[in-house]
């Protein structure tokens, strides 16, 4: 038998181990290659994103790489450990370290050249049906299958040096062990930790730290805090379980009437030896789903968004101007011309706004005409407004100002014509988009507004008075073509001075807005996947590398008198923490994490991303259950064996 026979039987013949290592990284690569064969195709770039959706490719694949060498290393690292009672004979016999070197070099080969085979194939195959996803996320009229070398040479290379760097890695960087250390093989490790009380508090305090600036941070302007949260949580989650955990489970069994039952006697000093033992590979796990939840989670808040944004936007097209804008009759015939030819219905509203300062407030204040605000009321099918001289009634620019503003009554006057006014309302429906409307705008009488001679007296402010056009379109979301034109030179305007005129396209938005959020799905959920499955690989290592030596352990307590289902009973308390505690931890993290962003969310876009992140977490935690019992299931049948 050859050198590299023997090391192909010995890959063979730890398939059992193996296995959750070569699926991790076969599936890697497949998702790389899918996203290098959208990167190198040349139509890639023709959709709505432009070259945005080419640079989250390229984001996409920096991640997948950088993790997966990550992955490849803890991984690589956890087998060599493993396999440290076999490496102990192979040296008792006379094989040199050189020797060893190598033959877990060609190990690792043969194992990173399966995967990246079995990965391109996979990911050649499916291909055509992401290509089928994408040119609808990126509103391409085609985007067809087609063979270039780039995409699998640049797999081939990328994954191929990541073997090759860490197979060097794994081997040199490894600490050196007596042979009788490496007999030993995991039981070396049980007496090498400790942990310490003061690290313990510390810990817990670093998260709590990170916990309450995550809770304020929404309600302060130090938004800089927010660079500071992710480092206390990384760092008080490691000494958490390195420290905290162990030292929880010390107070625990120092209590004897807690710790002396049947279960929690075995469980507790199970636990014990684990979380010791486990360390590096809790905080991993923890930190990668924390990845995994935030990334889904902000695909539900861009969901949330999506989904909202026909509420908050109910106009189609809004075109804002001075009073003397020499293109508003050119621009607005424009936009009618171009919505007939198009066919789409639309209801056309103009408005005179005229800004005053108020004496409640000394601010200047948007004043609207009631007449004006009725024409678009009456396109909405809404409530018409009924006003008498000297009433007014505020407009409302979120659901929140709804909300604030239902019950406050203000008795202001509007300074530089002396009309007194009386504001005890808000209009219970939001009508203008948040980006035209102030935060300070009312509806007055046609009676009061005539009253309004002298524009407002602070000479710093820009448009004292404005022209404003609403276009009422239903099917609002088929506009995205309309009013490129003027889109294009108000770019221009707004380049190389001030625009005399604003206009926004709902359609137009919602369009780049329903791209990047398909896009970033795309992208986030292979990601996500990749994480959630590294990470579940993670647990699974550990569990098969030590599964000898607990199979002796139930042996052990069998021939005891240890009962089929007390053993079913004391595999769960074994399994549960190391499954569900790292992910609980991670969920913690990403919970306050998005408690942050909804507050954030709320002042700036006005939605709640509460729903969203409950179904993805609750998503997340079916998930892992349903791995639970099938790793459950495969560690009991190999008890028994």
């Amino acid at each position: 038998m050859t050198f590299r026979q023997f090391a192909y039987r010995n890959v063979v013949r730890n398939s059992r181990i193996y296995g959750a290592f070569f699926m991790a990284s076969f599936f890697s690569v497949a998702v790389f290659f899918i996203y290098s064969m959208l990167m190198f195709h040349p139509d890639i770039e023709q959709g709505i994103l432009g070259e945005a959706s080419l640079i989250g490719m390229v984001g996409a694949e920096i991640i997948l790489v950088l993790f997966t060498l990550f992955f490849l290393y803890y991984s690589m690292s956890a087998f060599l450990e493993a396999r440290s009672h076999e490496f102990a004979i192979l040296l008792h016999l006379g094989m040199e370290k050189r020797q060893m070197n190598r033959l877990v070099f060609l190990e690792t080969m043969i194992i990173g050249s399966g995967s990246i085979l079995v990965g391109i194939i996979f990911g050649f195959s499916f291909s055509k049906f992401f290509f089928m996803i994408v040119r609808e996320i990126l509103h391409l009229d085609a985007l067809p299958l087609y063979v270039s070398w780039q995409p699998f040479l640049l797999t081939i290379g990328v994954f191929t040096s990541a073997f090759v760097v860490i197979s060097f890695i794994s081997v040199y960087f490894t600490r050196e062990r007596k042979l009788r250390d490496l007999l030993k093989g995991d039981a070396y490790l049980n007496s090498t930790a400790t942990f310490s009380k003061t690290r313990a508090v510390f810990g817990i305090a670093l998260i709590l730290s990170a916990y309450l600036l995550a809770f304020i941070v929404p309600k302060t302007s130090l938004i800089g805090l927010i660079v500071l949260i992710p480092f206390l949580a990384t760092f008080g989650t490691y000494y958490f379980f390195s420290d905290s955990l162990p030292c929880f489970l010390d107070k625990a069994r120092g209590k004897r009437k807690f710790h002396w039952q049947r279960y929690r006697l075995l469980s507790l000093a199970e636990q014990t030896h684990i979380m010791m033992d486990n360390v590096k590979m809790f905080f991993v796990v923890t930190m990668v789903s924390t990845l995994a939840f935030l990334s889904v989670g902000v695909l539900a808040t861009m969901s949330s968004y999506t989904i909202q944004y026909d509420r908050l936007n109910p106009l189609g097209l809004v075109y804002k101007g001075d009073a003397d804008n020499p293109y508003e009759r050119n621009h607005i015939a424009s936009l009618r011309i171009q919505l007939e030819e198009k066919g789409l219905s639309y209801h056309l509203s103009r408005f005179f706004v005229i800004k005053q300062t108020s004496s409640y407030t000394h601010n200047e204040v948007e004043v609207f005409r009631e007449s004006d605000m009725n024409v678009l009321l009456s396109s909405f099918s809404y409530p018409l407004l009924e006003l008498d001289s000297g009433e007014a009634v505020f407009i409302p620019y979120s659901e929140d100002a709804i909300k604030k503003l239902k019950n406050k009554v203000v008795h202001t006057v509007l300074e530089e014509n002396d009309i007194p006014l009386t504001i005890d309302s808000v209009y219970p429906k939001i009508v203008f988009p948040g980006s035209i409307v102030s935060v300070n705008s009312i509806v007055i009488s046609d009676e009061d507004f005539r009253k309004l001679i002298n524009p407002i007296a602070d000479k710093n402010i820009e448009q004292p008075t404005y022209h404003l056009f609403t276009f009422y379109i239903p099917q609002w979301i088929e506009t995205k073509d309309i009013g490129q034109d003027i889109e294009a030179s108000q770019y221009f305007y707004m380049k190389n001075r001030f625009s005399p005129f604003y206009f926004e396209n709902a359609g137009l938005n919602y369009s780049y807005i329903l791209a990047t959020y398909s896009l970033f799905t795309l992208v986030g959920v292979l990601v996500a996947t990749v994480f959630l499955l590294a990470a579940g690989s993670f647990v699974y290592f550990k569990l098969h590398t030590s599964l000898e030596r607990e199979k002796r352990k139930f042996d052990v307590l069998k021939r005891m008198g240890l009962t089929d289902t007390e053993l079913k009973k004391l595999v769960n308390r074994h399994l549960f923490p190391q499954f569900f505690l790292p992910w609980g931890v991670a969920m913690m993290h990403s919970a306050f994490a998005f408690l942050m962003v909804q507050g954030i969310l709320k002042d700036i876009a006005n939605i709640s991303i509460v729903k969203e992140v409950v179904f993805a977490f609750g998503f997340f935690v079916l998930i892992q259950v349903v791995y639970f019992y099938l790793i459950r299931w495969r560690y009991i049948s190999h008890i028994r064996s």
